[in-house]
Formats: structure tokens, sequence, C-alpha cells
């Protein structure tokens, strides 16, 4: 699992076509038979939206207690996705809590012998991250249940830029959106759906650190499964294979406070992993959850109080790396699905983002 590899050795798996088949897994949790009129709508979006067919794997039919129990049914459905011929692309029906439970079922050589674009987020850094080690690129989102089944209509943002993920070679350009929402979706009500979420204007991407660009690898996901992953210390990579890569973080609708979030990256910093990293992008933080809707000034708040932290941990153990924060990926809307394994060109000259 950490032997190191070449740039030559990462693999994008082939695009996906219109008319496709993708297999929609529940890899991490499934709360699609609590709420299933927001899953409906997300399998009608892939087939409306992107002219995708899905198709329902075993998993999508049990609950959280039944995948708890059964993690291997879980890494069945991954092998038995990958290895479908007629199967272009597998999709994530949303995000959860233990899916690192599962990787110690999943065999890297169907994985590997068989790269399949994988989508998802959240939970789904595990498996991210484990077919990183095995030099597989995946997609750091959609879900179908969240981005999919956006209340109202889909974000043109995010639509355009999945639709680089799903049919395109490369991501190319990423660009920063006018407007966002970290509000939640109303799931108890399907006449929710009808309503688009309220937004409020973007302040667009925040750059700080290195001014010389850089290039490498990205490696990453959620910070707090980012943490469970280092205290498991089971599927890491040697850490000679991530310098010069490219930390991908952003935090969850958990709202971790900024003394947590800076605990957390101070440690990796002491570790002497941090200054392995060429450059960090950091997705929008969202600052209200299902159960509490927080006042905006508190959110806003919130998030200049974790990029002020973040700001502050990478300027004392790499200041040398251009950090930029505030991107669409992770748990605020719109979304951009980047590619994790996949390479990026950080210009904080021309403040620019580029996936080759």
């Amino acid at each position: 699992m950490s032997r190191p590899h070449e740039e030559a050795e990462f693999i994008m798996p082939p695009s996906l076509e219109r008319g496709d088949q993708v297999a929609i897994v529940a890899s991490a949790s499934n709360p699609s038979l609590e709420a299933p009129h927001v899953y409906e709508l997300g399998l009608d979006r892939l087939e409306s939206v992107f002219g995708l067919e899905p198709v329902e794997f075993p998993t999508t039919g049990m609950n959280n207690d039944e995948l708890y129990a059964n993690p291997e049914a879980r890494a069945s459905d991954i092998h038995d996705a990958f290895r479908d011929p007629d199967i272009s692309g597998v999709i994530a029906v949303i995000g959860g809590n233990d899916q690192i439970r599962m990787l110690e079922h999943l065999d890297p050589e169907v994985l590997r012998s068989n790269p399949t674009r994988f989508f998802g987020y959240s939970d789904n850094t595990n498996l991210a991250l484990y077919l990183w080690n095995l030099g597989v690129v995946s997609f750091y989102g959609p879900a179908v249940m969240l981005e999919l089944a956006m209340d109202g209509e889909m974000f043109e943002h995010t639509v355009e830029h999945t639709e680089r993920a799903f049919f395109g070679d490369s991501m190319g350009e990423l660009e920063p959106a006018d407007r966002f929402t970290d509000q939640p979706g109303n799931w108890v009500e399907p006449a929710a759906l009808e309503e688009s979420r309220e937004t409020e204007p973007s302040p667009g991407w925040h750059w700080s650190g290195g001014s010389d660009p850089v290039s490498g690898r990205v490696w990453g996901g959620c910070l707090e499964i980012i943490d469970q992953q280092f205290l498991a210390g089971r599927y890491l990579p040697d850490e000679e294979r991530l310098e010069g890569t490219i930390l991908a973080l952003e935090t969850s609708e958990e709202i971790p406070d900024s003394a947590w979030v800076v605990g957390v990256l101070r440690a990796l910093g002491e570790r002497g992993l941090l200054e392995q990293f060429s450059g960090v992008l950091v997705g929008r933080p969202p600052a209200r959850t299902h159960l509490e809707d927080r006042p905006p000034e508190w959110r806003e708040a919130y998030r200049e109080q974790q990029r002020s932290v973040i700001e502050a941990v990478l300027e004392e153990y790499n200041s040398d790396a251009p950090v930029v924060q505030g991107l669409e990926f992770g748990h605020a809307y719109p979304t951009v699905p980047i590619p994790i394994g996949g390479h990026v060109e950080i210009d904080p000259q021309s403040e620019r983002i580029r996936f080759e």
C-alpha cells in the first residue's frame, strides 16, 4: 500500500460519456431510506442534467445500522462497480463518519487494475486517499444527496465543473463563484425541494503565503477524516511521497472549533509534514447546521477565524507555500469536484488555479 509510485504511475481513470451507466453506492452512510425524495431527485438529475444512467448497487438498500455492521458489503460494492465493464463511474450517496472501517476489506489489486472514476467527499476522503496510495485519481464530489439533489435548481457553477469531472480529461482552470450558501437543506418536507436555499455574495478567494507559482499532485480532503487517518496510521503514504504535493483540506458541517483546527495542523507541522507541501488549497467552511441556524455575523466571524488560524499555522511551518482559502469544494455550495491525485498549478501572481 505504501510503496512509492512515480508521477507517471498515477492513473486518471477514463472519462464518462453521456448515456453511460454510473454505479450508486452507499460507501459511507445512507440516509436515502429516510429521505427518499431527496435521493430520487439526485438520481433524476444524473439523468436529466448529465445524461447518465444511475445503477443502484446493493448497499443503497441498506440502512445505516446494516452498513455499519457490514463494512465488507460496502467494499464489495466498490469492487463490483470498479470491475463491471458496463460501469463508467462510481458515485457515493453521501458521506458519513466510519468509512475507515471499510478500508481493510478493499482489494488494492482490483482497484488498481480497474481504474474507474470515483466521486464522493467528506467521509469518502478515506477511499480517495486509499486510491491515492494506489496511484488512482478520484474526485472530491459530487454526492447524490447533496449537490446533485440541491433544492430548487443546481448551481450552474456546480453543473459546469461537474461536467468537466464527468466528461473531461482535465478540470482546467477554476473560477470563483459569485454567490454561495451553507444553509442546510430541509429533507423533512418534500415540498422544500422546490425552494432554493438562501445565498449570499461570495467574498472570493483569499491568497496568502508564498508568492511564487507552484505545482504538484493533490492530496487531502476533509480535515476531520485526515485527522482520523493519522490517528489510525494504517493507510498513510510514505511521507516522502508527499514531498512537493498540494494539500487540499476543508472542514465539515460539524463546524469544528478553530482551536481544534489549529491543533491538528500544528501537530502535522511538528511532525514535519506541513513543510512537505508546495501549496495549500482550502475549501470554504460551512458555519451552520440542521441543529442550529446561526446568525450571519456569527457565521462570518467563524469563517474569518478559521481563515486566520490556518494562515498563521502555515506561515509558521511553511511560509513559502501559497495558501488559497475560500475555494468552492467541500461542504458549502456551490462545489467543484477537485481531483485527488490530479496535478494542479497555483499561481499567486495571477491568482489562478489550473488543473492539468
